[in-house]
């Protein structure tokens, strides 16, 4: 600091700053929402607190001046962060005996006219038919529409049979048991389907978390939305908690291999996504590239996750920019 002029302290001043926040949002893996909340609300500023450490490192670096290594550091220790936040190679391994899984939160197939588009329900059955998934995974299913799917196996649970909202997986495959967790007081939800090829037999689980309920149009930061902000969230991750231990205490009771698909409402710097990943490899981050968005945000905000066991291969990983919802499809190839 001796060495340094009265602007260039104060940027070291910033850059302490910003590095002790990066620094104390790597222990929300660690403190559940319930427990403290503040850790929960600062992970979602990870994405953001990486890139301004990175500018402030390419700072010192042009300045060379040693301070670039107060960043340099943060970022070293919580490198599988920023891993997470943006995948540097793709892996393109197509085998013919590949199974193609894709989950797509449909927001309903545009039931309520969201996007001012004709015929956006077909749209999305062209698309999800051409690409071909042998097992698909539909978040905020609508039963009331046309299904437009060609699969031989499906199971679908619906929430709220007054607006038939619910929940649904399709299968090219045989499947032999399903079931729900029935998350209470939420209309969101978490399934599961036994499915059988060949000999082997999987367990996929369909999920949807409880919802933060932003909305890209809401400028938050506005003293009385900010505070509303602050209480949704903390209410929204706390609840998330409770669904994410249900999920993980109900996958501990079989011996199959399991794969979680689904709108987990929360970034992979959560509390939740790091419960939910125990024992398991986020296949975009085994195979996908780039900052895999997954829902059209502000931000490149990656809330849709394919989650696979160890055991189980992830020769291919791609996010689609097709805007037919809130959310873009993700499908992953693997092999087991």
């Amino acid at each position: 600091m001796k060495n340094l002029g009265i602007i260039d302290k104060f940027i070291f001043i910033l850059n302490s700053l910003f590095a002790t926040l990066l620094l104390l949002s790597y222990l929300n893996y660690y403190v559940s929402p319930n427990t403290i909340s503040f850790f929960a609300l600062i992970s979602l500023l990870i994405p953001v607190l990486i890139v301004v450490n990175i500018l402030f490192a390419a700072f010192w670096l042009i300045r060379l001046k040693k301070q670039i290594f107060l960043s340099l550091f943060v970022l070293a220790i919580g490198y599988q962060y920023v891993t997470k936040f943006y995948a540097f190679t793709e892996k393109e391994v197509l085998l013919t005996d590949d199974v193609k899984i894709m989950s797509y939160n449909v927001r309903m197939f545009n039931l309520y006219k969201w996007i001012d588009e004709k015929n956006v329900d077909e749209k999305i059955y062209d698309f999800i038919n051409a690409k071909e998934p042998d097992i698909l995974c539909i978040q905020e299913y609508h039963s009331s529409l046309k299904k437009g799917l060609k699969y031989p196996y499906e199971y679908v649970k619906i929430s709220n049979e007054n607006n038939h909202f619910g929940h649904a997986i399709f299968s090219k495959f045989k499947i032999i048991n399903s079931g729900s967790l029935n998350f209470s007081n939420s209309g969101n939800n978490a399934i599961f389907a036994d499915i059988i090829r060949n000999r082997d037999t999987i367990r996929v689980y369909n999920i949807h978390l409880e919802s933060l309920n932003l909305s890209p149009k809401e400028d938050y930061f506005t003293q009385e939305n900010s505070e509303k902000f602050k209480r949704r969230v903390q209410k929204a991750f706390k609840i998330q908690e409770n669904q994410a231990i249900l999920i993980a205490d109900q996958i501990k009771k079989t011996n199959l291999k399991s794969i979680i698909c689904g709108d987990f409402n929360n970034t992979a710097f959560s509390w939740v996504y790091h419960h939910l990943k125990k024992g398991k490899n986020d296949a975009f981050e085994v195979a996908g590239k780039g900052f895999g968005r997954t829902y059209d945000y502000k931000l490149p905000v990656r809330i849709d996750y394919i989650l696979v066991d160890k055991q189980i291969k992830v020769n291919n990983f791609k996010t689609y920019d097709v805007k037919y919802s809130d959310h873009f499809p993700i499908m992953a190839r693997i092999n087991f």
